[in-house]
């Protein structure tokens, strides 16, 4: 109401004009935009054509920090926002976002761990569009998992195993939600400033006192070069500060497939896997002990990186990271007893690709094989496409590998025969195969702190 009462009288035909001439907007401006974007009609309603103008204005002109830090506060107060402290909930209200990727899942790993660790965790997430894999549907290859579990259910379950991982209600941040539904069909989705208040109005809006982000970075991330992962990293860092919430920023190697999946049933198999201690990769061990570590640091409950890590291994170690995802799991309508039978589905066929000559895996076209899940079914080219989550790839090979040509550069798990060729041509077009030997990038390039 306060906020409301400041907003300025200005038309929105007039906060266009000033942004396309670049101007700076205020914040009774961005305000009165933000109340409009919640408006279906009536004084101060904004149609989506005014929405699509400003928004694109905001990617010509850009948006210095101060406007951008208004813009995501605005976002958050245009509905709900949570608040923990009569919950019964003990230890630091905490979080992790990954600016998307293929093969990341970081998140359904992080939050029970971090809970094993003292930290509480309501991980407000999302679900896959275009290339990229969501965690919400990976939940839901868990048969009954439930994302929107409603208010006094997901308080419940965080006061029992300290972690839910669900999607936004309809009520938290509702701005956002229509902003980004104009930007994603009027090309304005690019655009740091609208990024960093879109992810973090949501954030905010989940009473975090701690964030840890992962951007990132490579031919499989939204953020194709370095320069421009670090504008996004420093933008989503010191807008969190200037909004009131601790959050520190990894960026972090897509160049290559996280892990070696990618499509919903297999990522929670590979994540029941890492929890349990069957299999654990590599370079998904060290991205998660990264992140974690973060986390611990910024919500108090470790004093030291080295620190924070031994914790986090200890949480994995002892099975209790394990028993927490398997209560949230069980609490939030998923299998009773999912780390020993997950009733994940399962493919009709599984085919290989091979790699048809000798030498050694140059590079691979991470978005690419983003694409090749989304083809056969296992993503979205829109919001609301169903989505298959038994198909997907295995067994992906990295950059470095040394291949004869009977080797196995990923295998397709196809719903049936029909995709499977398009599919495996795809996938194998992917992966650059030549004699000589490439660096390949380290796994966490740089990290961003307030």
């Amino acid at each position: 109401a306060a906020s409301r009462h400041r907003m300025t009288s200005d038309p929105p035909t007039r906060i266009i004009a000033t942004k396309r001439d670049g101007g700076t907007l205020s914040t009774a401006q961005i305000e009165a935009f933000v109340h409009g974007l919640t408006q279906s009609q009536g004084p101060g309603a904004w149609s989506d054509s005014q929405a699509a103008a400003l928004a694109m204005a905001i990617v010509l002109r850009g948006m210095n920090r101060e406007e951008t830090v208004a813009l995501t506060q605005a976002m958050t107060r245009s509905g709900e926002v949570l608040h923990w402290a009569a919950s019964g909930l003990h230890g630091p209200v905490l979080d992790k976002h990954s600016t998307g990727g293929v093969g990341d899942k970081v998140s359904l790993m992080l939050a029970p761990i971090v809970a094993a660790c003292g930290g509480v965790v309501p991980m407000v997430s999302g679900r896959g569009l275009g290339h990229t894999g969501g965690t919400l549907d990976k939940l839901e290859a868990l048969p009954g998992y439930t994302v929107d579990p409603g208010d006094e259910r997901l308080r419940e379950t965080l006061r029992q195993c300290g972690c839910a991982i669900v999607g936004a209600s309809a009520d938290l941040a509702p701005a956002d939600r229509r902003l980004y539904a104009v930007r994603d069909v009027t090309a304005t989705v690019e655009s740091v400033p609208l990024i960093t208040a879109s992810i973090l109005s949501k954030k905010l809006a989940a009473g975090l006192q701690g964030l840890v982000l992962d951007v990132k970075v490579g031919n499989g991330a939204f953020a194709a070069t370095p320069q421009m992962a670090l504008d996004l990293a420093r933008s989503l860092v010191h807008t969190a500060r200037g909004a009131g919430l601790r959050a520190t920023a990894l960026i972090t190697d897509m160049s290559q497939v996280l892990g070696t999946t990618a499509g919903n049933a297999l990522e929670m198999r590979d994540a029941i896997d890492f929890l349990t201690g069957a299999a654990r990769e590599p370079r998904t061990l060290a991205l998660t002990l990264a992140l974690g570590a973060e986390a611990l640091l910024i919500g108090g409950l470790a004093t030291d990186a080295d620190g924070a890590r031994a914790q986090l291994q200890r949480g994995l170690d002892s099975g209790a990271a394990a028993e927490r995802f398997a209560r949230m799991v069980s609490l939030l309508g998923g299998p009773t007893d999912v780390l020993a039978d997950a009733r994940l589905q399962v493919a009709p066929e599984t085919l290989p690709v091979l790699a048809g000559r000798s030498g050694i895996v140059q590079r691979c076209n991470v978005r690419a094989l983003g694409l090749v899940v989304v083809a056969l079914g296992g993503g979205r080219v829109r919001p609301g496409d169903p989505i298959d989550a038994r198909v997907g790839l295995s067994d992906i090979v990295a950059p470095g590998t040394r291949v004869g040509p009977k080797d196995v550069l990923c295998r397709v798990h196809v719903a049936d025969a029909e995709s499977a060729g398009t599919a495996m041509a795809a996938a194998h077009a992917a992966f650059e195969i030549g004699d000589g030997v490439v660096p390949t990038p380290g796994l966490i390039q740089d990290c961003v702190r307030a």
